[in-house]
């Protein structure tokens, strides 16, 4: 099932790793095996993939980063094949998302040496950018009758699914929201009217997902490839100013 119905799915720049994410979870949708260990395995990809980079195999780290967005499409695709719909899951990823930006940039800073002022720039930056994409993605998907395992407003604790410790759902929420509020606030204080909007068109949409972890992660890959790791912190720093570009489009274009 995919997260949006099929009237309102769009091109997703930060999506490319659905379709071999969607046949791992076939590959997966009978065993034992569940979305949070699928979110378990990218974790541990991505720590590979800093060791790589730290000892200089850039092209390496290049792929194990692909990989690690191609895993993080696959634990979301599992749950739905396997009709396990989680807030455990779901909070699971985003903290172990939000925890491997941070460790990818401190891994940039510590092999090009420059500023940490500027590498905790570029990580508040890739993290406005990721919230921008959720949160207007997140509330097409509310309006459409989309995919509601997120919310656009993290503000409660979630009742537990189905088959969910309640308590775990509580100390993974708790987690998240620690991690998450400021971006969140950040964002909604930007533009509280979103909501309000009619469901955003493709074209939208599409220009919004160049700032999804996906795509962020390509970049970064890119920049490895050709051996210009040392701009990813202050490409990244830049690229958060395209946010006010999309703000302004969806509140002087895509008024309530």
């Amino acid at each position: 099932m995919a997260k949006l119905p099929k009237e309102y799915q769009f091109l997703d720049l930060s999506d490319y790793g659905r379709t071999p994410g969607h046949w791992i979870a076939s590959k997966l949708q009978y065993t034992d095996l569940t979305a949070i260990h699928v979110t378990t395995m990218f974790i541990i990809t991505g720590f590979v993939a800093i060791g790589f980079l730290l000892n200089g195999y850039l092209i390496t780290a290049a792929f194990l980063l692909v990989l690690k967005s191609i895993l993080d499409a696959a634990d979301g695709e599992l749950a739905r094949l396997k009709k396990t719909p989680s807030y455990v899951g779901r909070y699971y990823d985003s903290i172990a998302d939000l925890l491997l930006n941070f460790c990818f940039l401190l891994t940039f800073w510590y092999i090009t040496e420059i500023s940490v002022i500027y590498m905790l720039l570029a990580f508040f930056g890739i993290q406005l950018q990721g919230t921008l994409y959720n949160y207007y993605y997140v509330i097409l998907r509310n309006s459409v009758q989309g995919d509601s395992t997120s919310r656009i407003f993290e503000s409660t604790t979630p009742k537990a699914f189905k088959g969910e410790n309640q308590s775990s759902v509580t100390l993974f929420y708790t987690i998240y929201n620690v991690l998450y509020i400021c971006f969140d606030k950040c964002m909604y204080y930007m533009d509280k009217d979103a909501r309000y909007s009619k469901p955003f068109p493709k074209w939208f949409m599409t220009l919004i997902s160049l700032y999804g972890l996906g795509f962020q992660l390509l970049l970064m890959a890119l920049m490895l490839v050709f051996n210009l790791e040392s701009f990813v912190i202050p490409f990244f720093i830049g690229y958060t100013l395209l946010m006010l570009v999309f703000i302004c489009i969806r509140k002087l274009i895509l008024k309530p």
